[in-house]
């Protein structure tokens, strides 16, 4: 049974609905996008962004606020849609998503997208920015944190793995990393395009506190979470969840399927789409009932 409470965690999931929805609606307007890998990640953003960071949407520039960062940029088609959808932006923007013009790229643009603390583009790099806000933090003396979310994929590029030996150098528990084992990349299987297992090993070998969750599960993640949040107030060996997720997540068509790492949706399969997000939400509602608090 998780620790997270029944109706938060009622709660939590329908909004995380809502956004499964809105990600859906965004994919179409936009005529295609990164969606396997929105919807992996689309649990994690929602209790990141409805329970744990402390930011402030009338000052989203706030120097105290939580720092998040989006290492797996081309997951904009989701991150996009929790950005709008809590008022950073207005909702009319995510209808013009990397169309010709508009604001909202396929990998968003802090000087562009409020509410961004990182731009992406390249993968690889969102690691040692947060390492870098972090230590940041621990020399200012603040008490924000950091959360940083990368792609198993995106582990191929050596610049991660010079990130987490600078965040265990310095001792930073105040930067919490999570990686998105959705165990598929644009190409196939991580497994046969580039092996990360054993993965957990490979991370605690780095000197970090190591977990691996359901990383669809909302109560597992806030679990995760709370210990390493617990684990931030002091100077020790920085936390890293390994979420094993699906690929798209929450639409049972797509999910664990490589080729719906970036796809376009016509109007057949948005229907599709739509009640098997509806299912899926139902089953999680039975979940939630029976291991809530």
């Amino acid at each position: 049974m998780a620790n997270l409470a029944k109706q938060e965690w009622l709660s939590l999931e329908k909004k995380a609905y809502d956004l499964r929805n809105l990600c859906l609606q965004t994919t179409v307007w936009a005529g295609s996008g990164h969606i396997g890998g929105g919807m992996s990640v689309m649990d994690l953003l929602t209790v990141l962004y409805h329970k744990y960071l402390n930011i402030k949407v009338d000052d989203p520039k706030w120097e105290d606020r939580d720092r998040f960062i989006l290492s797996k940029g081309h997951a904009a088609i989701a991150y996009a849609p929790v950005l709008c959808d809590k008022g950073f932006n207005d909702v009319e923007m995510l209808k013009t998503f990397n169309l010709s013009g508009s604001k909202m790229g396929m990998h968003l643009d802090s000087n562009k997208v409020v509410g961004v603390d990182a731009s992406t583009g390249s993968l690889g790099h969102g690691v040692s920015i947060a390492a870098g806000t972090a230590l940041a933090a621990r020399l200012q003396n603040k008490s924000y944190l950091t959360y940083v979310v990368t792609g198993d994929g995106e582990l191929g590029e050596g610049s991660n793995w010079e990130g987490f030996m600078t965040i265990n150098h310095y001792q930073l528990s105040n930067c919490i990393v999570f990686i998105d084992r959705n165990h598929c990349m644009i190409d196939g299987p991580t497994e046969e395009v580039m092996k990360l297992e054993p993965l957990e090993d490979k991370m605690k070998a780095f000197g970090f506190n190591t977990v691996t969750v359901d990383g669809n599960n909302i109560g597992a993640l806030c679990d995760a979470i709370d210990a390493a949040i617990e684990r931030s107030k002091e100077p020790c060996a920085p936390s890293c969840i390994i979420m094993d997720t699906k690929k798209g997540a929450g639409i049972k068509t797509m999910e664990g399927d490589y080729l719906w790492h970036y796809g376009a949706i016509d109007d057949v399969l948005f229907e599709k789409f739509k009640k098997e997000i509806e299912e899926d939400y139902k089953a999680r509602c039975e979940r939630a009932e029976k291991e809530g608090k």
